[in-house]
């Protein structure tokens, strides 16, 4: 419910109320912001204060309000987000109110005071949609135009923003704590929230109808295998395997498209890592959320204002190798590091994780055969391909289906080369069977087909049941008489 929605179903309690003392016109505000706006003033009864103060009225009310807290502080912008700061602001912001005397419903007061604690010490006006444990994105396409995601559908937000400069002083806030900046010479940026969630942000010229903001929200409870297995998104047999991959040090490449849950994915395979392996993880914003102790994480950086000092993923992945890791974990490959992270796998680095976008286990080998070329190095396709085939042994493809669930629809092992080609086999695959009442009804059904590197999880002490495979290739030709 808007602001001013909630001011209108205050009307009739407001009307109750005892009729406010009059008082004199207000007088236009000073620069020092003392005194209210004229939108604000005193009115004559309380009765017009709900239909009176409409969104415009009460966009001019918090501005004064947060020009004349900001006023009382030598610098507004340095406040410590601690509990004495935030009570000191809201003791002098109610002061403020107070000297409005405007009369407003509790609910509608409460709110504007919100907002404006929001300004201070929060992210705006979508701060109540971060805090929202139901949206899992946030997209601001323009200062008028917030969508959210929810449940895997987008929603368009009752949420604006008062103009493009106040999306702007948004983006300033969620970049400058990290060191990073955007402007007409570098108009897009890649940043974290304090608790981890992916921003992305482009500014004009580049965003041609104003600044828009892109917010992944990271759940405020880490999500673990068992949760996954609720959701849907896994088997408990395929959790089993893959558990079983993770500790064997197979090297697992997590591909999927956009908003499809790599992440998240990623997140889970992770923790599978033994607690005594040194871990190092690489990421372009850190999004990754470990619970291992021994975990070294490292981030790129962007250039200065002279353009210096920029150091990528792939000069990460390079240094990563001389700091004794066990497993290495790369965030998202995305170009030449590719090359350097095959490299890696086939050098002693087994048990190495990484994501990639790609909508299928045979798109994903081609994208990592592209990015191994964006390395620079003139290298034959064909040695790249033997890289692939020899350093990735099991590609795991997170989808987003078309009723908004994620889930796992390919477990594919890389069987090595035959000729020119990389043979993939399919070890589970997800098959869908219908849509009904808006879900898609499916079922994670294995191949009969026990990987080659069966062995390899047999040696690290798993035994897996012929079940989990399908009961091997017997039963598939069972299945399909």
């Amino acid at each position: 419910m808007t602001l001013s929605e909630r001011m209108a179903a205050g009307r009739l309690q407001n009307l109750a109320r005892p009729a406010a003392p009059a008082a004199p016109p207000a007088a236009p505000p000073a620069e020092g912001g003392n005194t209210p706006p004229p939108s604000s003033s005193p009115m004559a009864g309380p009765a017009s204060a709900a239909s009176a103060l409409a969104n415009e009225e009460i966009r001019k009310l918090k501005g004064w309000l947060i020009g004349r807290v900001s006023a009382t502080f030598e610098n507004p912008a340095a406040l410590k987000n601690d509990e004495n700061t935030k009570k000191e602001v809201m003791q002098r912001l109610q002061e403020a109110y107070a000297s409005t005397r405007v009369n407003m419903p509790e609910t509608a007061k409460n709110a504007i005071i919100k907002d404006v604690m929001n300004e201070f010490f929060g992210f705006g006006p979508i701060q109540p949609l971060l805090d929202d444990l139901s949206v899992s994105e946030v997209m601001v396409n323009r200062c008028d135009r917030v969508y959210v995601e929810r449940k895997g559908k987008l929603v368009l937000s009752d949420v604006k923003f008062d103009d493009e400069e106040h999306v702007r002083r948004i983006v300033d806030r969620i970049i400058l704590p990290l060191g990073r900046r955007v402007d007409a010479d570098t108009p897009l940026v890649d940043a974290r929230l304090p608790d981890g969630s992916r921003v992305n942000a482009s500014i004009p010229p580049v965003a041609i109808d104003g600044t828009n903001i892109t917010i992944r929200k990271f759940s405020t409870k880490k999500l673990v295998v068992d949760d996954l297995i609720k959701f849907g998104s896994m088997t408990p047999q395929i959790a089993e395997f893959l558990q079983a991959c993770v500790v064997s040090r197979l090297n697992i490449v997590v591909s999927g498209g956009t908003g499809s849950g790599k992440t998240t994915l990623l997140n889970v395979l992770s923790s599978m890592i033994p607690e005594d392996e040194r871990i190092v993880t690489i990421e372009d914003a850190a999004e990754l959320q470990l619970s291992q102790d021994h975990v070294v994480r490292l981030e790129s950086k962007k250039p200065n204002l002279d353009g210096k000092g920029e150091v990528t993923i792939r000069e990460l992945v390079k240094n990563s190798l001389r700091m004794r890791p066990e497993r290495i974990v790369i965030g998202e490959c995305r170009g030449g590091e590719t090359l350097d992270m095959l490299q890696a796998m086939n050098t002693g680095h087994d048990g190495s994780l990484t994501t990639l976008h790609a909508n299928t286990p045979r798109d994903a080998v081609s994208r990592m055969e592209t990015m191994s070329l964006m390395s620079g190095l003139n290298m034959p396709l064909s040695v790249i391909r033997e890289q692939v085939a020899s350093a990735v042994e099991l590609i795991v493809q997170q989808s987003r289906l078309r009723d908004g669930s994620r889930k796992i629809t390919y477990i594919t092992e890389v069987a090595g080369m035959e000729g020119d080609t990389v043979v993939l086999q399919d070890i589970f695959k997800f098959t869908e069977e219908g849509f009904k009442e808006g879900k898609v009804i499916g079922q994670m059904r294995p191949s009969g087909l026990r990987p080659l590197f069966t062995p390899k999880l047999e040696a690290a002490g798993f035994k897996l049941a012929a079940e989990v495979f399908g009961g091997g290739a017997s039963a598939v030709m069972r299945g399909r008489r």
